[in-house]
C-alpha cells in the first residue's frame, strides 16, 4: 500500500469513527457530513478517490458503523419515497403557467421543509448547483457499492425491512404514475388530436390495466422473500404501443396545431413513460446489483431534477422548442412558393414584386401626406400603422411579393431540407445550391420592388409638380428622406436593422396564428358561426370564406402587425427619446423617388441614394434571414454544420455558373428532361 492510498485509508477510517458517534435518530446531519467529505475541495485527494477509499474501508470496519447503519435504516424506512418518484423529473400536472407562477412564489417565499420527504431531504443535502457534476462523475456503479456496503453492515431483519419499504414506495408509485397515464388521454387537446382515443382499448388504459394488477400481485406477496412474477413482457409492449402513440400525437400537432400547453401535456407523458421504465427496471431486475445500479441513475436524475424544478429556465425551454418547431413548420409550407428555380417560376416573382412595388409607392406617398395633416404623434402613427398594415394585407390579397417578407419563410424551408439530411446535418454541396436559388429569388423580389416603387414614385411626383405647379415635397422634406438612407452620417443601417427584427417577428407571428389556425379548427368554426350563417346562408360561400381565411390566418395577422410595428417604432423611439425608427428597402426607395423628382436631384446624387436604399436592404434581409434560420435549425435541434465550408461551396456554385446568382437555369432539351426523369 503507498504513502498515498495509507492517507486516503485513515481519512476514510476517520470519517467512519465522526458518523459512528452520532447517536441522533435524525441522520441527515451525519449526511451532510458525508456529503461535505465527498465534496470537491482543495484537498490533494480527488472525490473518487476518497469515494473509493470509502467504499474499501467499510468491509473491513463493519461493526464500527454497523449502528450507524442501523439508525439510517430506521431513518429510511420512515423517510417517504413516493413523492420523489412522481414529481421530481416529471413536469407538473397542473400545467406550465401554473407551474411557472408556482415556482416563482417558491423562490420568493419558499415552503417550510419536511424532513420525513424524500424531494425536501435532497433539497438539504445537496444544495449547490455544482453537486450535479462531482455525483455524475462518480457514476452510479460507486454509489451502488456505497449503498451495498452499508446494506452489509445490517441485520438480515433490518435489511428485509428495509427493501420490503423501498418495494412498497416505488409500487405505490408505479401505481400513481400509471393512473395518471391513463387519466391524460381524456384531455381534450390529445381527443382533438387522435379521436380514437376515446376507445376502451387505448394502450394508455390497457397499461394501467396491466400495471394494477401486477401491482396487486406484489402487495399480496410484499412480505414473501420470493414475490411472484409479473408478466413484464406484455407491459413493455404495452409502453412501446404507448410512445408510439405519443409520436404520432407529435406528428399531427404540427399539422393540426399545438400550444404550451399540448407540448407540456405530451412532454410530461414521455417522462412518466420513461419513470415508469426505470421504476420497473428496479422492481424486476434478474440481479440485486443490477437494480441498486438502477437505482443509483435514477438517484442522479432525482438530484437534477431537484435543482431544476426551483428555476423556470429549464421548463421554459423544453415547453417552447416544440411550440417554436410548430411555428417555423407552418412557416415552411409557404416557403417553397419564394424559392424560384426555372423561368416561369423567376418571372412570375418579379411581377409579383413589380405589384408589390405599386403598392408601396402608394402607400409611401399617404404617409408623407400624413405627416403632413400636423396631427399630434400618436395620432399620426396609428394612422401611420393603420396604413402599413392594411396595405400589407392589401398585398397579400393581390398575391404580390415584398421581398423581405420571403427571410422568414425560406429560413424555414432551408432548416426543412437541412433535417431531411443525414443525421440532421446539412450536406453542404446541396446547400449551398439552394442558397444559390435563395439568393437569385431575393434579388429579383428586391429588384420588383425598388424599380417599380421608384418609378412610379418619380412618375407620381412629377405629375404632381405639373399639375399643382409645386414639387411634391419640400426642399426640408427632400434633404431629410436623403439623410434617412444615409448610412455614415445617419443611423440608417441602425434603423434597418430594428426592420428586420420586424420582420423576422412578423414570420414568427405569421407562424404563430396559422398554427392557432390548425389549433382551434377555425374553418370548421366559422363553418358553423352564427352570424356568417345570417350574413352568408349559402354554405358554398361560406365554406370558401372559411378555407381562405383559415389558409391564410397567419400570413394576414403577420402583415397587419408587421405594418403596427413598423408605423409605431418610430412614435416610440420619439416618446422615449431612443434612436428607434425603421428603414424598409422599398419604402426607402419610394421616398427617394419622390425626393427625386421634387427636388430635381442630379443623376450621381440618385444612383448613390439607390445604391443606399440597396444597402438597407441587405441588412433588412441578412437580420431577418439570420434570426429566422436560427430559430427554424434550434426548433427543429438540426445544425448546418461547418459555416467555411459551406462558403467555400457556395463560392464554388456561383464561380461554376455565375449567371445563376442572377438568372435562372436554362429549360432543359426535351430529351434531357426525359433522361432526367427516368428511374434510375
Amino acid at each position: 500500500m503507498t504513502d498515498q492510498t495509507s492517507a486516503e485509508h485513515h481519512l476514510a477510517i476517520a470519517l467512519l469513527q465522526s458518523l459512528a458517534q452520532t447517536d441522533s435518530d435524525d441522520c441527515l446531519p451525519a449526511l451532510q457530513q458525508l456529503v461535505a467529505w465527498l465534496r470537491p475541495n482543495r484537498s490533494r485527494f480527488s472525490t473518487a478517490q476518497r469515494m473509493d477509499s470509502l467504499i474499501a474501508v467499510l468491509p473491513e470496519q463493519a461493526a464500527l458503523i454497523a449502528p450507524f447503519a442501523e439508525r439510517l435504516h430506521a431513518w429510511l424506512c420512515r423517510l417517504q419515497l413516493y413523492p420523489a418518484l412522481v414529481e421530481l423529473g416529471l413536469f407538473s400536472r397542473r400545467g406550465f403557467a401554473r407551474e411557472c407562477i408556482e415556482r416563482c412564489y417558491e423562490r420568493l417565499n419558499p415552503a417550510p421543509l419536511n424532513l420525513q420527504d424524500a424531494r425536501d431531504v435532497l433539497r438539504l443535502l445537496l444544495p449547490r448547483a455544482s453537486d450535479l457534476d462531482w455525483l455524475e462523475a462518480l457514476g452510479g456503479s460507486r454509489w451502488a457499492a456505497l449503498f451495498q456496503a452499508l446494506c452489509r453492515a445490517l441485520s438480515a431483519e433490518s435489511l428485509a425491512s428495509l427493501r420490503r419499504h423501498a418495494r412498497a414506495e416505488c409500487l405505490y408509485a408505479l401505481e400513481m404514475l400509471a393512473i395518471w397515464v391513463a387519466a391524460e388521454e381524456l384531455d381534450r387537446d390529445l381527443m382533438r388530436l387522435e379521436p380514437s382515443l376515446v376507445e376502451r382499448d387505448s394502450a394508455f388504459v390497457a397499461l394501467q390495466r396491466e400495471i394494477a394488477q401486477c401491482i396487486a400481485q406484489q402487495m399480496q406477496a410484499l412480505h414473501e422473500p420470493s414475490p411472484p412474477p409479473c408478466d413484464l413482457a406484455h407491459i413493455e409492449v404495452l409502453l412501446t404501443q404507448c410512445a408510439e402513440q405519443i409520436q404520432r400525437l407529435r406528428r399531427r400537432m404540427v399539422s393540426r396545431g399545438s400550444s404550451i400547453a399540448l407540448t407540456h401535456l405530451l412532454e410530461r407523458l414521455e417522462q412518466t413513460l420513461a419513470r415508469l421504465q426505470q421504476l420497473l427496471d428496479i422492481l424486476f431486475a434478474e440481479h440485486r446489483e443490477q437494480a441498486a445500479g438502477q437505482a443509483a441513475q435514477l438517484f442522479l436524475e432525482l438530484v437534477q431534477a431537484g435543482h431544476e424544478r426551483r428555476g423556470i429556465r429549464a421548463l421554459w425551454r423544453r415547453n417552447t422548442r416544440l411550440l417554436a418547431r410548430s411555428i417555423t413548420e407552418n412557416t415552411s409550407d409557404h416557403g417553397e412558393h419564394y424559392i424560384t428555380r426555372d423561368r416561369s417560376g423567376y418571372l412570375a416573382l418579379l411581377r409579383s414584386a413589380g405589384g408589390a412595388g405599386i403598392i408601396i409607392a402608394l402607400l409611401a406617398l399617404i404617409k408623407i401626406q400624413i405627416g403632413n395633416l400636423g396631427l399630434a404623434p400618436l395620432s399620426s402613427a396609428v394612422l401611420v400603422s393603420l396604413n402599413y398594415g392594411l396595405g400589407f394585407v392589401l398585398v397579400h390579397l393581390l398575391h404580390f411579393t415584398i421581398a423581405t417578407k420571403q427571410p422568414a419563410m425560406t429560413a424555414a424551408r432551408l432548416a426543412q431540407d437541412i433535417e431531411r439530411g443525414e443525421r440532421g446535418k446539412a450536406n453542404q454541396k446541396r446547400l449551398a445550391m439552394m442558397l444559390v436559388d435563395l439568393t437569385r429569388s431575393q434579388l429579383a423580389a428586391v429588384l420588383g420592388n425598388v424599380l417599380v416603387a421608384v418609378s412610379l414614385a418619380f412618375a407620381l411626383a412629377w405629375l404632381y409638380a405639373l399639375w399643382q405647379g409645386q414639387a411634391l415635397l419640400s426642399s426640408a422634406q427632400v434633404a431629410y428622406q436623403l439623410k434617412a438612407v444615409a448610412p455614415i452620417d445617419g443611423l440608417a443601417l441602425w434603423h434597418a436593422a430594428i426592420a428586420g427584427v420586424w420582420l423576422f417577428c412578423s414570420g414568427l407571428l405569421a407562424g404563430y396564428f396559422d398554427n392557432r389556425a390548425a389549433c382551434l379548427d377555425l374553418r370548421a368554426r366559422l363553418l358553423q358561426h352564427p352570424l356568417l350563417k345570417r350574413l352568408l346562408p349559402s354554405a358554398t360561400l361560406r365554406g370558401r370564406l372559411a378555407d381562405y381565411l383559415h389558409d391564410n390566418y397567419g400570413a394576414l395577422m403577420g402583415n397587419f402587425l408587421f405594418g403596427v410595428m413598423l408605423g409605431m417604432t418610430g412614435y416610440i423611439g420619439h416618446s422615449t427619446g431612443l434612436p428607434l425608427d425603421i428603414r424598409h428597402v422599398a419604402f426607402s426607395s419610394a421616398n427617394i423617388g419622390y425626393s427625386a423628382a421634387s427636388g430635381s436631384l442630379s443623376v450621381a446624387l440618385c444612383a448613390q441614394a439607390l445604391g443606399m436604399v440597396l444597402l438597407i436592404g441587405l441588412v433588412n434581409l441578412l437580420v431577418s434571414f439570420t434570426l429566422a434560420l436560427r430559430v427554424a435549425l434550434k426548433a427543429r435541434q438540426v445544425q448546418v454544420g461547418s459555416l467555411g465550408t459551406l462558403l467555400t461551396s457556395f463560392i464554388q456554385q456561383v464561380r461554376s455558373a455565375p449567371r445563376l446568382l442572377l438568372l435562372p437555369p436554362p429549360p432543359l432539351p426535351a430529351a434531357d428532361q426525359e433522361t432526367d426523369s427516368a428511374p434510375h
